[in-house]
């Protein structure tokens, strides 16, 4: 089998090709990628459900808007805390309950009481299910041109807009990605 290169911490930004409706204009967070397969998180489905409603020790700590995101398909009774610590890029300790991803993202323990973590967040998103791939269906994907891989930033976990977030994402891009921002919701209103 041949050795997959991580792309843990980057980003799958939908195509406009992409078919799948669970993933229409979706930017998904890797939070893991191997050859076992991939696991993520789609930055931008908020739900009409607040935080508090499932997850009452947390509201505080959400970023706006304060409610629960559709992490993806899979598992949408479970929940994922995924945090932004500040400095937790540079190698310093972690703090307890919060396991580092890439650079300052990391994944919260949702069992560890919140006031534990609460000095240490910059940033926190409650997500319920996750997006999966089993080994090579991700690169399948990749390779029939359902998603562009691009580099996260740690905004990105906690965008106030996350309607806005697929073409922020492109947008900043420095190559012919960014023009694919422009894309019409509806090409055949064209």
């Amino acid at each position: 089998m041949t050795e997959v290169s991580s792309l843990t911490g980057r980003l799958l930004v939908a195509t406009p090709a992409l078919a799948d409706p669970n993933f229409d204009r979706a930017v998904v967070l890797l939070l893991d990628h191997d050859e076992e397969g991939s696991l993520g998180v789609v930055l931008n489905r908020p739900t009409p459900v607040d935080v508090g409603d499932i997850l009452e020790g947390w509201a505080d700590l959400a970023g706006e808007p304060g409610v629960v995101f559709q992490g993806g398909p899979v598992s949408l009774d479970s929940a994922l805390g995924v945090a932004v610590v500040p400095g937790g890029a540079h190698g310093d300790i972690a703090p307890l309950g919060w396991r580092r991803v890439h650079g300052a993202i990391g994944l919260i323990d949702l069992e560890a009481p919140p006031e534990l973590l609460a000095a240490a967040l910059g940033s926190l998103r409650i997500f319920a299910g996750y997006a999966g791939w089993g080994p090579g269906q991700l690169e399948d994907e990749l390779v029939e041109g359902a998603w562009y891989v691009v580099e996260s930033e740690p905004g990105d976990v906690s965008s106030p807009a996350p309607e806005r977030l697929w073409r922020e994402v492109l947008r900043r891009q420095r190559n012919e990605l960014a023009m694919v921002a422009t894309y019409p919701d509806d090409p055949s209103l064209n």
